[in-house]
C-alpha cells in the first residue's frame, strides 16, 4: 500500500524510497518484528484463555514432552497477522506473485485452524482427517500453479528449470500442474512434521524464505539474470517483500516459542508457512532449490514415509521414532541441542540453494 507513495516523488525526496524493493523490504521485516513484539504476549493471553487445556500431547512420544501439557497452540495466528499486515502495507498489491503466494498461505492456515481447533476442542491429537486435509491442500496448490504458470513468461510456462545448468529446461506440459501441486503440498506437510520442538520449526522456515526471497529478487531482476545466467521471471522480485514480512513475524513469534515455549506454532502456522515456501518456489522457477534449501524438512518428511513403508513391510522400525528429531530424543540428545544442530544444517543448505545462482 506504501508503494503508492511513491507517486508523490518528483526523484529527489524520501516518498522515492517507496520505490526501492530493498527498503520496503526491511520496512516489511521491522513491521513484522514489531507487531510480534506488540500483539504476541496478548495472543497468547487470550489463547490460553479459549483453549484451556492447551494442545494435547501425544502419550506415546517422549516422556518429555508431557511436561508440555497446557501450553496453548495456534500460535501461527501470530506470524500470519504479523506477515499478512506487513505484506499488504508494503508490497505492491497490483503484483500477481505477490497475491498467489500470500492467498497460499492464508488457504494452508485455515485448513491448519481447522486441525488445531479440532484437536484443542476435542482434546485428542486427532484433527482433521489427513484425506480432508490432503484434497483441500491439492486444490489449493492446483489453483495457485495455474495462477502462476499463466502469469510466467511464455518461454517459461510449464517448464522445469533446473540448478547448476544455464538455460536448462524440462517441457513438462500438461505435467506441470501436478508437479506444482506435489511441491507446494510437501512442503506443508515437510514442515508440518518439523514442527515437534520448541523452536526447531519457525526458524528452517525463515532461513528458507529468506533464501527463496533472494532469489526471487534475483531472477526478478534482468540486470541479474543477465549476469548469473537465470531465467528471469519478471514481477517475482516483489516476493522479497513479502519474505521479510514472513521473517520479522517468524522472528517475533520465535520470541514466545523459544524452549520453553510461551505457545506453539500448531497446524495453523506451519501449514501456512510450509505452502508459502512452496508456492515462492513455484512462482520464481526454482523448485528443485526448494528441495535444497529445505532439505530439513525434506529429510523429516522422507524419515516418516521410510519409518511407515518399513514398518509395514517388516514389522519393524529403522528409527526409534519418526520423524527423525524424535529419533535423536530417543536417543538421549537434549531438545536444545537438537533444535541449535538443525539450524546449523538449514543454514549450510541455505548457502548451497544461494550458491546455484552462481555455480552453472
Amino acid at each position: 500500500m506504501f508503494y503508492w507513495l511513491a507517486e508523490f516523488s518528483d526523484g529527489g525526496d524520501v516518498f522515492n524510497l517507496f520505490r526501492y524493493i530493498t527498503f520496503r523490504a526491511g520496512a516489511a521485516l521491522a513491521t513484522g518484528l514489531i507487531f510480534g513484539f506488540l500483539f504476541g504476549r496478548p495472543l497468547i493471553n487470550l489463547l490460553r484463555r479459549k483453549q484451556g487445556k492447551g494442545q494435547p500431547i501425544r502419550d506415546d512420544g517422549p516422556q518429555s514432552h508431557l511436561a508440555k501439557a497446557g501450553t496453548p497452540t495456534m500460535g501461527g495466528l501470530l506470524i500470519l497477522s504479523a506477515l499478512v499486515v506487513s505484506t499488504l502495507l508494503w508490497a505492491r498489491l497490483d503484483n500477481p506473485y505477490v497475491w498467489i503466494v500470500l492467498l497460499v498461505t492464508l488457504a494452508f492456515g485455515l485448513i491448519g485452524f481447522a486441525d488445531d481447533y479440532a484437536k484443542v476442542t476435542k482434546q485428542n491429537t486427532k484433527g482433521v482427517s489427513s484425506r480432508m486435509r490432503m484434497l483441500l491442500g491439492l486444490a489449493i496448490a492446483a489453483l495457485a500453479t495455474y495462477a502462476a504458470a499463466r502469469f510466467h513468461p511464455e518461454a517459461l510456462t510449464e517448464q522445469l528449470a533446473f540448478p547448476f545448468f544455464k538455460n536448462a529446461l524440462l517441457d513438462l506440459g500438461i505435467f506441470f500442474l501436478p508437479f506444482g501441486m506435489i511441491v507446494i503440498v510437501g512442503a506443508a506437510n515437510a514442515v508440518n512434521l518439523t514442527d515437534g520442538l520448541d523452536g526447531l520449526a519457525i526458524m528452517p522456515v525463515m532461513i528458507a524464505a529468506a533464501t527463496l526471497g533472494a532469489i526471487a529478487y534475483v531472477v526478478g531482476n534482468f540486470n541479474f539474470t543477465e549476469y548469473l545466467g537465470v531465467h528471469f521471471v519478471p514481477g517475482t522480485g516483489e516476493l522479497i517483500v513479502f519474505a521479510a514480512a514472513l521473517v520479522g513475524g517468524g522472528l517475533g513469534f520465535l520470541w514466545y516459542n523459544a524452549p520453553p515455549a510461551a505457545v506453539f506454532m500448531g497446524d495453523t502456522g506451519s501449514l501456512a508457512l510450509g505452502g508459502a515456501l512452496g508456492a515462492m518456489a513455484v512462482c520464481t522457477k526454482h523448485e528443485i532449490v526448494l528441495a535444497i534449501v529445505g532439505g530439513l524438512f525434506v529429510v523429516e518428511a522422507l524419515s516418516v514415509i521410510i519409518q511407515v513403508l518399513y514398518y509395514k513391510r517388516t514389522k519393524k522400525r529403522i528409527f526409534l521414532m519418526a520423524p527423525i528429531h524424535h529419533h535423536f530424543e530417543k536417543k538421549g540428545w537434549a531438545e536444545p541441542q537438537i533444535v541449535i544442530r538443525f539450524w546449523i544444517i538449514s543454514l549450510i543448505l541455505a548457502m548451497v540453494g544461494l550458491a546455484t545462482l552462481k555455480l552453472r
